[in-house]
C-alpha cells in the first residue's frame, strides 16, 4: 500500500481529530475557525460515501433513492487561515529501519501529511504544500476541497528524498507564500540546523509553527548488535563500529540532542511532537493538538 493510501481504520480515527491553531481562542472570539467548517457550510463542495458517525441530516435521500447507497452532501465555508504542510525531502529522510526496509522515514512523513490533509479537508480549511528539496522548493498554493486534496497527493506520490535541502536559500519563499495568520506544520527529522533556524525565523515573525519530528524506530531503540558501517547520506561521513559497544553512548547523546531541541523550540513558542516510523500517523496528531487544546 502506498503511504498516501490511508487504511480505513486510520481514516475513522482521523475523523475524531482536529487541527487547532495556537491562536484558536482569538479566532473563535472573532467568529472564525471555532468549529469544523465542513458540514453546514455555505457552498456545496462534493458528495462522499456515508461513514459511521456522520449526521443523518446530511444524507442526500434523493440520491439514495436512485443509487440505493448512502451519500452525504459536504459543504464548505471559507476559512480565515490556511494550513501549510512543509515537508523535508532531503536525503536523510530516506532512512529505513532494520526490521522494515520497505518503509522509510519519508514514507512515514508522507502518510502523516496525507492524514493531516484529510483532517484539514474535513474541517473545511484551505491547505497548501511546500516540499523542501535539494533543487528548490515545490509549492502548491492553498486551496480546498477534494480535488485540491487529490492534486496535492498526486504531487507527493513520485517524490523521493535526496540531496541536501537549502532551507536558508528558501526562507524568502516561505515569507512570500505563507500569511501571517497561517498555520505551518513542518514535517522533518529535525536534524538540519538550517531547518530548525528557518522554523525559528518563521515563529519570530509571528507565524504559528509546529514541528512533527519524524524519527525511526532504530534511532529510538538502537537494535544494532553486530559490526556496522553507519553512513550519513547527506555529508558522506561514515562510522564503523560494533552496535553493542556504541549503544550506550548513542542513547545518551540522542536523548541529550532531543532534549536540547525540545527546549530550543519551546523557547521560540514552536509546538512540537515526535513521530516514530512504527507508529500510526494519528498518534502524533492527537498528542500535539490535544496538548494545544489544554493550552
Amino acid at each position: 500500500m502506498s503511504p498516501l493510501d490511508l487504511p480505513p481504520e486510520l481514516r475513522t480515527r482521523l475523523r475524531a481529530l482536529s487541527i487547532v491553531p495556537r491562536r484558536a481562542a482569538a479566532l473563535a472570539s472573532a467568529g472564525m475557525h471555532d468549529s469544523r467548517n465542513r458540514g453546514g457550510g455555505l457552498e456545496f463542495a462534493q458528495y462522499r460515501a456515508y461513514e459511521r458517525g456522520d449526521d443523518l441530516r446530511g444524507i442526500d435521500w434523493k440520491l439514495y433513492a436512485r443509487s440505493d447507497k448512502f451519500f452525504v452532501r459536504d459543504a464548505e465555508r471559507e476559512s480565515p487561515i490556511a494550513v501549510w504542510f512543509v515537508l523535508d525531502a532531503s536525503a536523510s529522510m530516506g532512512q529505513v529501519d532494520l526490521a522494515r526496509p520497505d518503509w522509510s522515514r519519508f514514507d512515514a512523513a508522507r502518510r502523516l501529511v496525507a492524514s493531516l490533509v484529510e483532517i484539514a479537508l474535513y474541517q473545511g480549511d484551505r491547505f497548501g504544500l511546500i516540499v523542501e528539496a535539494a533543487d528548490g522548493p515545490l509549492v502548491i498554493a492553498p486551496g480546498g476541497g477534494g480535488r485540491h486534496r487529490d492534486r496535492l497527493l498526486l504531487t507527493l506520490a513520485p517524490i523521493q528524498p535526496e540531496g541536501i535541502a537549502r532551507w536558508e536559500r528558501d526562507v524568502p519563499v516561505f515569507g512570500e507564500q505563507i500569511g501571517r495568520n497561517d498555520l505551518i506544520l513542518l514535517v522533518s527529522d529535525g536534524f538540519d540546523e538550517a531547518c530548525i533556524a528557518t522554523a525559528e525565523r518563521l515563529a519570530m515573525s509571528g507565524r504559528d509553527v509546529a514541528l512533527f519530528q519524524v524519527l525511526t524506530a532504530d534511532e529510538r531503540d538502537f537494535p544494532f548488535a553486530h559490526g556496522y558501517r553507519f553512513h550519513d547520506p547527506e555529508t558522506g561521513r561514515e562510522i564503523v563500529g560494533d552496535g553493542r559497544a556504541l549503544r550506550q553512548d548513542f542513547n545518551a547523546r540522542f536523548a541529550d540532542a532531543r532534549a536540547t531541541l525540545s527546549a530550543r523550540l519551546e523557547a521560540r513558542g514552536i509546538r512540537h511532537v515526535e513521530h516514530f516510523t512504527d507508529e500510526s500517523a494519528d498518534v502524533p496528531i492527537r498528542t500535539l493538538f490535544r496538548s494545544a487544546g489544554r493550552a
